[in-house]
């Protein structure tokens, strides 16, 4: 089966387990991605449960993604946090190490790819202007 890289199919996320962990102040989810096993990211399946569940504003931090075995399936646990200092009290900060990495390399990524957009753009607006001066003088000349 051939998904497209976007994952623009939010209702494939099946909820296994929604708990509100009022001690710890944290929302605990426990997601399943059907056929997704060996192409979901962690980022991916962080921005698919913001999506699905409407945490905009919220900290989800992925736990662990499980693939299983034989299976095409992932299982997904997420903690979302309303505050993010509270979330790094609770959380080893080898998590958030791993987390600030990955954010970097997909923003570096972004960049990359605006510069490589940005100078093809600028060729493609000077070719314009090229022709219109070579075409100036010949009209002068015509009359």
């Amino acid at each position: 089966m051939k998904y497209p890289k976007d994952f623009g199919y939010m209702s494939l996320i099946q909820t296994l387990s929604d708990v509100n962990n009022t001690f710890l102040s944290r929302r605990e989810l426990t997601c399943d991605f059907p056929g997704l096993s060996g192409k979901l990211k962690s980022m991916e399946a962080v921005d698919m449960v913001t999506k699905e569940f409407k945490l905009d504003g919220k900290v989800v931090i992925p736990m662990r993604l499980k693939t299983h075995v034989g299976m095409l399936k992932v299982t997904g646990t997420f903690y979302v946090y309303d505050d993010e200092g509270l979330a790094k009290k609770h959380i080893n900060p080898t998590i958030f190490s791993r987390l600030e990495k990955t954010k970097a390399k997909i923003a570096e990524a972004e960049k990359a790819a605006a510069e490589s957009e940005a100078p093809a753009e600028e060729k493609t607006d000077e070719a314009p202007a090229e022709e219109k001066t070579d075409e100036a003088p010949a009209e002068e000349k015509t009359e």
